[in-house]
């Protein structure tokens, strides 16, 4: 396979990673991450793999291997976590994942010898946490966003309950799939490197279904049950950390226990609020001023400072505070309550639903049609060598709303595309 190395593989993946809905720029330090993490042949490789799910048999005719040969690399990447191997129905097929969810991440879900984890903490710091073109395009790039929060179910009343549906729901999650591993956070490992982690639980976060087999099949994610999945829930919910999950109603593959902190989706929550980076819950804490004695504990355990104090305006104590929440930048997780000893908040439920799609193809089309990047979607040739790949990326954008429609029609310039739409009713 030399005479497929590219003399500048490093670009060539990052030119790649960079048609994903997401993207990826760039940058020095995003070429310095994958040097880290792959050698210059094994990114020339991967760069000519497809964006959707492929088997060996693709790899090979790409790579002009035989398929023996194409396997043994492609379990060689998903022994690094660069690729994922997903079995079902008895076949396998591989993914090459985003950066984020994805292999960025993996890297630093479990201690590694085979890398320098702490020049790589670095390095994200860097592209992440300074440099703001990757964040930006990852969290506010557009309407849909790559994850939701669920509401902490240990504060919720009765009357919540019957408002929140079993995908609203991470308990449900954790009951109905198919299996369940739980790895090091990212986020939190990241900053103990940087000497910035706080003391929040570092063995918490979760994925799920063909993505946690493809991590506990290679040693990234220890396999557990629902049961022992169930507790980490409540130690997180004891530990005032937010859920922040994969936005989408079926097969979700992660949840993660975030703290405001460390965790990248909390901070960028922060940094570009007015911009919605996280979808929020179908809640809201609202404030009984009455019982409120301006203790500050909501405002303290707010991850995203959406929870403030005021004045009171009190002419006979003149230095009370009341809470006062700012509702355009709430993320609904309940996390407030938790602090309230005089029942000062309750939830109750938003004016207007927030959708969820429906899966995970169905979340990256309309994140493709709102970033201007469904053409690179439909028309990667070598992830469209199969009809049932095609038929699912045509099928999630046949169910998009009229105006997102028109929006991918408009981007692809397809007469195909466009006598599908029109056929979906007018």
């Amino acid at each position: 396979m030399a005479h497929h190395t590219a003399k500048h593989g490093y670009s060539s993946l990052a030119e790649r990673l960079n048609r994903f809905p997401l993207g990826a720029p760039a940058s020095e330090s995003l070429f310095k991450i994958l040097s880290v993490l792959m050698t210059e042949k094994e990114a020339a490789l991967i760069a000519q793999l497809p964006i959707k799910p492929f088997k060996a048999e693709d790899a090979a005719k790409i790579w002009k291997v035989s398929d023996l040969e194409a396997r043994k690399q492609l379990d060689a990447f998903c022994d690094k976590v660069l690729l994922l191997d997903i079995i079902e129905n008895g076949q396998m097929t591989y993914v090459l994942p985003p950066p984020m969810a994805g292999f960025f991440e993996f890297s630093m879900m479990r201690t590694r010898g085979d890398i320098n984890q702490e020049l790589l903490a670095q390095l994200y710091y860097q592209y992440m946490n300074v440099e703001e073109d990757f964040i930006k395009n990852l969290f506010v790039g557009g309407e849909t966003q790559l994850g939701r929060t669920f509401v902490n179910e240990q504060v919720l009343s009765e009357d919540n309950n019957l408002y929140v549906l079993d995908y609203e729901r991470a308990t449900e999650v954790i009951k109905t799939a198919s299996h369940i591993g739980v790895s090091m956070c990212y986020c939190r490992h990241k900053m103990q490197h940087m000497g910035k982690a706080c003391d929040a639980p570092m063995d918490i976060c979760m994925t799920f279904n063909t993505v946690g087999s493809s991590l506990i099949r290679h040693g990234y994610a220890r396999q557990i049950d629902v049961s022992e999945c169930t507790d980490l829930l409540a130690q997180a919910y004891e530990n005032n950390l937010v859920q922040f999950g994969e936005n989408s109603k079926r097969e979700v593959s992660f949840i993660c226990n975030c703290c405001g902190c460390c965790c990248e989706a909390l901070i960028a929550a922060r940094k570009f609020a007015i911009m919605n980076p996280v979808h929020t819950s179908n809640f809201l804490p609202e404030i009984e001023a009455e019982k409120c004695t301006g203790c500050g504990k909501c405002a303290e355990l707010c991850p995203v400072e959406a929870m403030g104090m005021v004045s009171a305006n009190d002419p006979h104590k003149p230095k009370k505070k009341l809470a006062k929440l700012n509702e355009d930048t709430c993320l609904g997780c309940g996390v407030c309550l938790r602090g309230c000893k005089t029942d000062a908040l309750k939830l109750k439920s938003r004016e207007k639903r927030v959708i969820t799609p429906e899966t995970g193809v169905h979340k990256v089309v309309m994140m493709a049609v709102e970033r201007g990047k469904l053409q690179d979607l439909i028309f990667d040739n070598r992830a469209l060598l199969s009809h049932r790949a095609m038929a699912a990326v045509i099928g999630a954008i046949l169910k998009l709303p009229p105006v997102k429609r028109y929006m991918a029609s408009e981007q692809v310039k397809s007469r195909y595309l466009l006598k599908l739409i029109e056929k979906t009713g007018q």
